[in-house]
């Protein structure tokens, strides 16, 4: 969020310096994420986390040049963020004098086994616009799509399980031995990172004002970033749907 604001700022001011027949839009926004990789995948599997648990809404700014009435250029800025704490479906967790170990969520355990996922992404957009009948309408259809550079954190913290470590045994009176795995503190990061990829989007503008029009967009975002603190997971998805609602003033 302090990346859209900041880069808002930036702008509104260097508009008037342009010169050019252009618009500025403000807008408020629900992103829902592909999560269509593996880090994404192993965390709804083996957590309490959802996909819906990573919806969230959107702050976002667009610059518009217009170099025709049909054409027009864009450049635009998007912040989602989402913070979740969740624990393990399938595990649970006791102390004992070696250390704190998971065991089947059969036990009752002594406590949860849970840690923080989050991740933030901040896609900056360059884009084509298309309106078929121009901006004099009283409805103002319009589709685009273009590049993007995304800037995106990816972090995890608290508890995991080590399950590559299963050299543990709990001799149970009742049902033998139990593979058990030890816990392990995480506190992996991949922060302020950068990836490329691009987006398509549509929407639909209504003028109520002389200069002035309400917008409602969706927009479609392809992306994906390298991990490198998560050993192991392919490329992070950084793409998703994105739905917004916002102000759009002409200058």
């Amino acid at each position: 969020m302090k990346k859209t604001m900041c880069c808002a700022i930036f702008l509104v001011f260097l508009l008037p310096v342009l010169g050019f027949s252009h618009s500025i839009s403000v807008r408020a926004g629900y992103f829902i994420p592909r999560a269509n990789s593996d880090l994404w995948t192993t965390e709804f599997e083996q957590m309490t986390f959802t996909k819906t648990d990573y919806q969230n809404t959107t702050m976002g700014f667009v610059y518009e040049y217009f170099f025709a009435r049909e054409i027009s250029f864009t450049f635009g800025i998007d912040a989602y963020n989402q913070n979740k704490v969740g624990s393990y479906r399938d595990y649970v967790g006791y102390s004992f004098a070696e250390g704190d170990f998971a065991f089947p969520a059969d036990y009752e355990g002594d406590f949860l086994i849970s840690h923080i996922f989050n991740v933030s992404i901040t896609p900056i957009q360059v884009s084509v616009k298309l309106a078929p009948f121009g901006r004099r309408s009283g409805l103002i259809p319009y589709i685009g799509g273009g590049i993007t550079l995304f800037i995106w954190n990816v972090r995890m913290q608290g508890d995991a399980i080590n399950f590559e470590d299963d050299s543990w045994v709990y001799e149970d009176p009742y049902y033998g031995e139990i593979q058990i795995y030890p816990l392990m503190l995480v506190d992996a990061r991949d922060e302020t990172k950068l990836g490329v990829g691009y987006q398509a989007f549509a929407g639909i503008m209504i003028p109520f004002a002389k200069r002035v029009a309400f917008e409602a967009e969706f927009k479609y975002n392809v992306g994906k970033g390298s991990l490198v603190n998560f050993e192991g997971f392919e490329k992070f998805d950084l793409g998703g749907y994105q739905i917004s609602l916002g102000i759009n003033y002409w200058f």
